[in-house]
């Protein structure tokens, strides 16, 4: 006799087998439509305007109103290294004080290459970069005392320049 038979006699019945691959690709279905159905939704309420998004402002930019950049022609530099054959090519952008700029009322925010302070602080700038050597200039230590020596030299050589910072914008070294 056959087991199928041996329980039917006895009056067992055989427990119900679900079908597995059926059922779970159901669920699965159902929760990606579910998803999609929420999405849809969250973009239609957000692009219609209806459901406003809390967004940080952007951060204030703390720009100093009684300053302007002067930027200075990209200069190239011999370096005083014993091989003679270093140099340096820096562009430097000086943050000056508007006392200087409120005197000129006729200058643009774009002038600042014709500036009258330029050439007289390229002059010294390039005094004080000649005296310089690559092994300093490429430490930050010698870098920062370099800005130092030069918003010294640029504030000696013209009085009424008042410089507030001044930023290396290139700076390369070769050897």
């Amino acid at each position: 006799m056959s087991m199928g038979s041996a329980a039917v006699e006895t009056g067992e019945r055989e427990p119900l087998k679900l079908p597995v691959v059926p059922l779970v690709t159901s669920v699965v279905l159902g929760i990606l439509l579910s998803v999609a159905a929420i999405g849809g939704v969250g973009y239609y309420l957000i692009h219609s305007g209806k459901l406003r998004l809390q967004t940080m402002p952007p951060p204030p930019i703390s720009l100093d109103p009684k300053t302007h950049p002067v930027a200075l022609d990209p200069l190239i530099v011999n370096l005083a290294d014993a091989s003679g054959t270093a140099y340096l090519r820096v562009s430097l952008v000086l943050e000056v004080a508007d006392a200087a700029r409120s005197a000129k009322s006729g200058e643009k925010e774009g002038d600042e290459k014709q500036n009258p302070f330029s050439a007289a602080a390229r002059d010294a700038a390039l005094t004080v970069l000649s005296k310089q050597t690559s092994e300093v200039l490429l430490t930050l230590p010698g870098k920062n005392g370099v800005k130092v020596e030069l918003k010294k030299a640029i504030a000696e050589c013209d009085p009424n320049l008042k410089i507030v910072d001044l930023y290396f914008t290139e700076f390369l070294v070769q050897r």
